[in-house]
Parts: C-alpha cells; sequence; structure tokens
C-alpha cells in the first residue's frame, strides 16, 4: 500500500474512532440522565450524576484506549523484532517472499524481483514491514494520542444530552433531550458509515435504535424507583 494512501486510512481510521466515542458519550450519557429524571426532577441530581457519568465514561473510554493501543503497539515492536531476525538469516529469502507479495498485486516477475531488491536495499525492514505487516517501524501507533482523543469525543458527546436535560424546563427536558440524542446519533451513525464506506441508512438506524432502547429502559428503570 501506497504511504499517501495509509497515512489517509490513518486519518480516516482515527476520525471514525472520534466519531464512534462521541456516540458513546451521546448514548451512555443520555442513558444515565434520562435515567435519574425518570426517579427525580431534581435539576442538580441529574445534573451531578451526568457529570459524573461523563467523567468516568471518558476516563474508561481513555483506559480503554490506552490499554488497547499500547498492546498494539508491543506487538507490532515484536513484529519487527522477529523481521530483524528473519533478514538477518534468510535475507534472500526474504527479498523473494517481497517479490512474491508485489507479483500478487499484479506486477511481472522481473519488475517485482527488481522493485524488492531495490527497496531492501534502501531499507530491508521497513520495505518489508510495510507491504507485507502494514506496519511503519518508524511511525508506531500512540497509545497517549489514541487516549486523550478518546476522552475528548467522549466528552464532546456527552456535553449535549447533559446540558439539553439541565437547561430546559421540567416540563419539556426529558422529550427535547431525547429528540436531540437522537438526531446527534442519526448524524454520527452517518457519519461513521460515510468513514467507513458502509450503507447510511442502515447504520444510522441501528443507533438510533440503540439510543432509544437505552433511553427507554433507564428512564423505566429510574421512575420505577
Amino acid at each position: 500500500m501506497p504511504q499517501k494512501e495509509n497515512k489517509m486510512n490513518q486519518k480516516l481510521n482515527i476520525l471514525r474512532a472520534g466519531v464512534l466515542g462521541a456516540n458513546d458519550g451521546i448514548v451512555s450519557t443520555a442513558g444515565i440522565v434520562i435515567g435519574v429524571a425518570g426517579a427525580t426532577s431534581n435539576t442538580a441530581t441529574i445534573l451531578i450524576s451526568g457529570l459524573a457519568g461523563l467523567v468516568s465514561g471518558a476516563l474508561a473510554m481513555g483506559g480503554g484506549e490506552y490499554v488497547s493501543v499500547s498492546t498494539q503497539k508491543d506487538t507490532e515492536k515484536a513484529i519487527i523484532e522477529e523481521e530483524k531476525i528473519q533478514h538477518r538469516d534468510n535475507y534472500e529469502e526474504e527479498v523473494d517472499e517481497l517479490a512474491q507479495i508485489y507479483r500478487e498485486n499484479g506486477l511481472s516477475e522481473e519488475l517485482s524481483k527488481k522493485v524488492a531488491v531495490e527497496l531492501m536495499k534502501k531499507d530491508s525492514i521497513a520495505a518489508h514491514a510495510s507491504a507485507e505487516l502494514g506496519v511503519n517501524p518508524d511511525e508506531y501507533v500512540n497509545p497517549w494520542y489514541a487516549a486523550f482523543s478518546s476522552m475528548i469525543s467522549f466528552s464532546i458527546g456527552a456535553v449535549l444530552p447533559l446540558l439539553s436535560i439541565v437547561l430546559l424546563p421540567v416540563s419539556i427536558r426529558v422529550t427535547f433531550t431525547v429528540v436531540a440524542v437522537l438526531l446527534a446519533l442519526a448524524l454520527t451513525g452517518y457519519v461513521s458509515a460515510y468513514l467507513g464506506g458502509a450503507l447510511k441508512r442502515p447504520a444510522v438506524i441501528r443507533t438510533m435504535i440503540v439510543g432509544v432502547l437505552t433511553m427507554v429502559i433507564t428512564y423505566t428503570v429510574g421512575h420505577m424507583i
């Protein structure tokens, strides 16, 4: 995969992860504040519950991303170290293996061999890691970046239902919060499908159904207390 295309895909993946993080923030916080609103009309109680959910959810998302991406980074490093051993002990076999990859991508046998030899002369590890494994040894994933991005996107999504429920009058705040949440979920579902190249309508419908079920269940539980 060309380097520019690889970087573009990485950017799209980061953006898609941000959209999904915002989606999680919307759904989880809406569930909390709607549930508490079902139990009480006290604005301070709803606000505190929503803020607690926002903070804990953002930290959980950030921590989960940090652990996940750190594991991915460790795996990538281990793969590169294994490649270094293979290149040291079986260099010619690695050249043939790289040439085979290019043949499978449509190049002729002669050109594939030539490309493999030239690339491995320049940087054998980088050439092999990129073509075979999709890993750039000079650009490992950053767990801290992933963690902070996830925390921020979750928090941005969580702000919408939280502000809606505490700023609107008691008589209409649940209804209007539900409407605002569903519109926001429709948007995140559409954007995530667009970035992933998937069908938009099913993604939007699924996202909204999850949101509706979450709010209905939590409100019912809160109302029963």
